[in-house]
């Protein structure tokens, strides 16, 4: 299982080498999340709309091994976005993936674009 997780590295967006449009607006629920798969790997998006952001993770919890992360609550921690992971409840920051818990786990985050109501997720592979 560790050379799935090794896939996950987060982008930021100078170093984005592909923009992939994952769908419309429409195709994502508000306030929640909804996975997509880019390669091998399956991405969770979110469109938050009480912040007026949208974010995308890797879906796979580094704690428990399982793609549940488009699964969890979003909402807000001090003024950072983050996601609860549904089986243990760890909270991550969707803005840089850190451990909101202090631990040493974190999750690949990706930039987000949205165009002409098209909705496009960068990768720097």
């Amino acid at each position: 299982m560790q050379d799935i997780l090794e896939q996950y590295n987060s982008v930021s967006e100078n170093q984005v080498s592909t923009w992939f449009n994952v769908g419309v607006v429409s195709d994502f629920p508000e306030n929640s999340g909804a996975c997509i798969k880019y390669k091998t790997k399956q991405i969770a998006v979110y469109n938050f709309v009480r912040k007026g952001k949208w974010y995308a993770c890797q879906n796979l919890c580094p704690h428990k091994m399982e793609m549940v992360l488009s699964l969890g609550m979003i909402g807000d921690k001090e003024g950072i976005a983050k996601v609860a992971c549904p089986m243990h409840k760890k909270n991550f920051s969707l803005e840089d993936g850190s451990n909101l818990g202090g631990d040493d786990l974190k999750i690949a985050v990706y930039p987000v674009k949205v165009e002409d109501e098209n909705v496009y997720i960068g990768f720097s592979d």
